[in-house]
């Protein structure tokens, strides 16, 4: 396995063949009994065996075989065995497997001849292609098109041999291909000439590309692809030239295959800043995105469309319809990157179209019956909320609307709605009277807690007028219910009041009073009415005379909605004593709500429920009665003011970091004042075309803002390079690591420090985590004081913190035994993989309650400041404070906040910060993370350990523990 090879198998070793009876098999007549003979003698090599007497059996019985299969096996067994000794030098029995080899090449079947051809680009010795390279060339002319691609193919693998070998063997093979080019009709053939030219002969190719540029668009789509990235590789190598190159692209746009439609779109991004480019490359990612079926591939295109919004916004507004047109898509993350794209793209021209838009998909979604239909809605009600705010003219076309939805059975998107019409009621004043109108007519449709709290804060605070309050009364209390909320009956049994039959004048009542011992062993008088009726009325589901949404909550046991329920009515008992003249009219409101809260209180303290009210919901139901009893004037201020002065202010402080965010990002350098600028004005024009000429203008534009320097490479080139081995070592190695999103790439330069050549170096790897290596190890030779780059690929598969650890092995000519050189290990460090990012309140209280893991991290730091300490943890963990600034503000010995941030696996990280100074000026406290998988929790558990607790030699840290769901 050490070995480079271009073919692996798996074989169980449980029951490995003997060599014996493959070599009996191999030298009967049975062709069938060949091929599993070879397949098991394959198998045995690829795992490590060398099996050295079967080589004379198989030039002997095997060679000779016309079977195509055996001869197919055959060129595996070759491309596996050892062709050279320990000193690189061919083995003389090669030379046997050379005359066979020359007969395939001359073989009159065709598919014999291809497959060598093929096997030939596999091999790398000199010795052994030299003979046979007449016949390859001969195969260059061949009738049949499958042997001219597999010939040119294996033209273009001796050509590359390392060194010279290939330049000596095959000088003219260039010529050779370019004229081949010329008169090949087959696409493949023409492909693999094409590419043979563009890695071996660049100008050649460069050449023949230019020459027939008004014919690219009529090559198939294969010869296509290969000629944008010829492009792509002549314009970073020589951008000054890259104008001419653009017409073919842009030429290349109206092909009929999707794949070099978006190659061609990628380059024209990764090449021009030209306007005209940018809008054809997004054009052509618009009619991907509506063309293509596959989700993965409308992923990718959105990704692109995403890149090209970031840096060309004021083309993108331009084409955000098009983008939105991507939101019929059933599936809810190809919805949820359109709209995310479409937000940021909105202006005050295409808002209106864009509402509209969204209103639509907002109404299907009540008409068809999809399976996250819910998720959805909540989805587009974030994003009308969001352009709502932005533009506050379009809030009156859309929250009619959306308040239909307030008793959604998707209790999110209810409460987005219910948190959308809040904010809108106090953005706008000019649209209260109809919010508040239309949310008393439907506020008996609203079944959640939530929304119903939400909803029931909205009528206390916004309504004003006199209609306005006596219909919020009105409304509350006929959701309520009759009153009380409970009876006794004879039996002693508690029951709901309000489902007793309703009376009729057929039924009759009788009472009567018997002595009770009560629970103080006192005697008391308790009345029990017996009633009968002929049949009760049909009472219609979700209609006013069923039991009230908010009768329903509270005999459920939720007395926070009744806590609500008792401060709504009591603003609203204050506001009538303000705008109702008719004191009795105020009097009988106020006896109203408080027998309401009495017989709240007194359903709370009763057996009839399995809980007893919480103390909280108590004291606040006791305050609003005791207010409402005895009014003072600084109270009534703070209940009918105070609280919607404090949501103003929350609004106001949300869009100031909003705003300061955005001049933040506005007021980043991107380059010095005395960079040298080009003025285009003062470039000649001749012979230049309109594009040619506006990629000239984005250039020097790109050069004056700074976009062509990338902020810090050399700083972070620097940090990325690790040391692998000692100086004292024969081996001296170190590693740059590039960490992409899903892979990290490391660049290994390995140097013979020795004054010997080192044979068969190699570099092997091994990882610990969610890594793995991706290219198996090679063997390279190494002469005395030369260097090496040796380029290893690792896979990620989550955020956790990976190790690669590894050595570097050689042999040399003195020494017939290996010598090893233990590498350092590499720590992958999450913070690579881990991101600011923003999440709404609730969503973090959602996610805090429901993920799974938790890694308690206790404080111990020699930073004294509170807010200083949370700057850290901020700095070093890559993370973005949730928790607003004005929430900070003061001095009062201890601090909490929550910070978020995501990984590019699509993985929250949730952190709560609790600290406290203690007398001494010491603190203390926890570092709290949660999230759904242990991985991250661990790795960032680490680090923040690594920042803020001292170890010692004893300590074991804090164990992570799932949390009981």
């Amino acid at each position: 396995m050490e070995k480079s090879c271009s073919l692996l198998i798996h074989f169980d070793k449980g029951s490995p063949a003997m060599a014996n009876e493959i070599k009996e098999a191999l030298e009967g007549n049975d062709v069938g009994a060949k091929i599993d003979a070879l397949k098991k003698a394959i198998m045995l090599l690829l795992n490590g065996e060398t099996l050295p007497q079967l080589f004379i059996t198989i030039v002997r019985y095997v060679l000779p075989s016309e079977d195509h299969t055996v001869q197919k096996l055959l060129l595996l067994y070759l491309e596996i065995i050892d062709k050279t000794d320990t000193r690189g030098r061919v083995l003389p029995e090669m030379i046997l497997i050379c005359q066979n080899l020359r007969n395939n090449l001359q073989h009159p079947n065709e598919y014999i001849r291809g497959v060598t051809l093929r096997f030939l680009c596999r091999l790398s010795e000199p010795e052994i292609l030299e003979p046979l390279v007449p016949s390859v060339l001969a195969n260059l002319d061949h009738r049949h098109p499958f042997i001219r691609r597999h010939a040119l193919l294996a033209v273009a693998a001796i050509y590359r041999l390392p060194g010279q070998a290939g330049e000596q063997l095959l000088p003219d093979a260039p010529e050779l291909v370019e004229k081949t080019l010329s008169s090949e009709q087959d696409l493949s053939a023409r492909r693999n000439a094409f590419l043979m030219l563009a890695s071996c002969a660049q100008p050649r190719a460069v050449t023949y590309l230019l020459s027939h540029a008004d014919h690219v668009p009529d090559w198939g789509d294969l010869l296509q692809m290969a000629a944008l990235d010829l492009i792509r590789k002549v314009c970073r190598s020589n951008p000054a030239e890259k104008g001419k190159y653009i017409k073919i692209i842009i030429s290349l746009l109206n092909s009929s295959s999707a794949a070099v439609v978006y190659e061609c779109a990628s380059t024209l991004v990764s090449l021009s800043s030209a306007p005209t480019a940018i809008r054809a490359a997004a054009n052509t990612y618009c009619q991907l995105l509506l063309t293509q079926s596959d989700n993965n591939v409308k992923l990718i295109v959105l990704d692109r469309l995403n890149e090209l919004k970031s840096s060309h916004r004021e083309l993108m507004v331009e084409m955000i319809m098009d983008v939105l047109r991507a939101l019929p898509s059933p599936n809810l993350d190809i919805r949820r990157k359109t709209l995310d794209i479409a937000l940021e793209l909105i202006t005050s021209r295409n808002v209106d179209e864009v509402v509209l838009t969204l209103k639509k998909e907002v109404v299907k979604t009540q008409s068809t019956e999809l399976e996250k239909n819910g998720e959805y809605r909540q989805m587009l009600v974030q994003a009308i909320h969001s352009c709502a705010i932005k533009f506050p003219e379009v809030a009156s076309t859309v929250v009619h609307l959306l308040m239909d939805f307030l008793g959604d059975t998707n209790v999110a998107s209810a409460v987005d709605v219910a948190l959308f019409v809040r904010e809108i009621i106090e953005t706008n004043p000019k649209l209260r009277v109809s919010i508040i109108t239309r949310l008393l007519d439907t506020f008996y449709q609203i079944r959640a807690a939530r929304v119903c709290s939400c909803a029931l804060w909205i009528i206390g605070e916004y309504c004003l007028s006199l209609s306005e309050v006596e219909s919020g009364i009105t409304t509350i209390k006929q959701c309520l219910g009759d009153l009380p909320f409970y009876t006794s009956t004879e039996e002693g049994e508690v029951v709901d009041a309000s489902k007793k039959p309703q009376q009729v004048n057929l039924s009759g009542t009788v009472s009567s009073r018997r002595p009770v011992v009560l629970a103080d062993g006192t005697y008391a008088t308790q009345s029990a009415a017996s009633e009968t009726a002929m049949s009760a009325p049909t009472v219609l589901p979700g209609s006013l005379g069923s039991p009230g949404n908010l009768r329903s909550l509270i005999l459920s046991g939720d007395f926070f909605v009744g806590a609500v329920i008792a401060c709504t009515l009591t603003k609203l008992v204050l506001r009538l004593e303000e705008v109702q003249p008719s004191k009795a009219e105020v009097n009988k409101a106020c006896t109203g709500a408080l027998l309401i809260m009495t017989s709240m209180l007194q359903l709370g303290q009763s057996t009839f429920l399995p809980h007893p009210i919480d103390n909280d919901s108590y004291d606040r139901i006791v305050l609003c009665i005791r207010l409402l009893c005895n009014t003072g004037d600084e109270v009534r201020r703070i209940w009918l003011q105070s609280c919607r002065q404090s949501f103003a202010k929350m609004l106001a402080e949300k869009q100031f970091q909003e705003t300061e965010e955005i001049k933040a990002k506005a007021q980043i350098s991107h380059a010095q004042p005395d960079d040298l600028i080009d003025f285009y004005h003062l470039k000649s024009r001749k012979g230049m075309s309109q594009l040619e000429l506006e990629d000239q203008v984005q250039d020097d534009l790109k050069r004056a803002t700074g976009e062509f320097m990338k902020d810090g490479d050399d700083a972070n080139k620097l940090n990325r390079i690790l040391q692998l081995t000692g100086f004292s070592d024969p081996v001296y190695a170190e590693a740059y690591v590039t960490v992409h999103h899903y892979d990290i790439v490391l660049d290994v330069t390995v140097i013979n420090r020795t004054k010997e050549t080192l044979q068969n170096l190699c570099l092997e790897l091994a990882t610990m985590g969610d890594l793995k290596l991706v290219d198996r190890p090679q063997n390279y030779t190494l002469a005395p004081e030369t260097s090496k780059q040796i380029r290893a690929n690792i896979k990620v598969s989550s955020t956790e913190t990976g190790v690669i650890f590894g050595n570097i092995v050689y042999e040399t000519s003195n020494v017939l035994e290996r010598t090893v050189v233990v590498l350092n290990d590499i720590h992958i460090d999450i913070m690579d993989y881990i991101s600011p990012a923003t999440c709404a309140d609730v969503t973090f209280r959602n996610m805090w309650a429901e993920f799974e893991w938790e890694n308690k991290v206790a404080v111990n730091t020699v930073i004294q400041g509170e807010k200083e300490f949370l700057n850290h943890i901020i700095k070093s963990t890559n993370m973005k404070c949730l928790t607003p600034p004005s929430a900070l503000d003061g001095e009062c010995g201890f601090l909490a906040a929550n910070l978020y941030a995501k990984s590019v696996f699509g993985e929250d990280a949730l952190v709560n910060v609790s600290v406290e100074k203690q007398a001494d000026g010491k603190l203390s406290g926890y570092i709290r993370i949660r999230s759904k998988t242990q991985g991250i929790a661990l790795s960032l558990g680490d680090k923040n350990r690594f920042h803020y607790v001292a170890y010692t030699k004893s300590h074991q840290g804090p164990v992570l523990v799932p949390l009981p769901l």
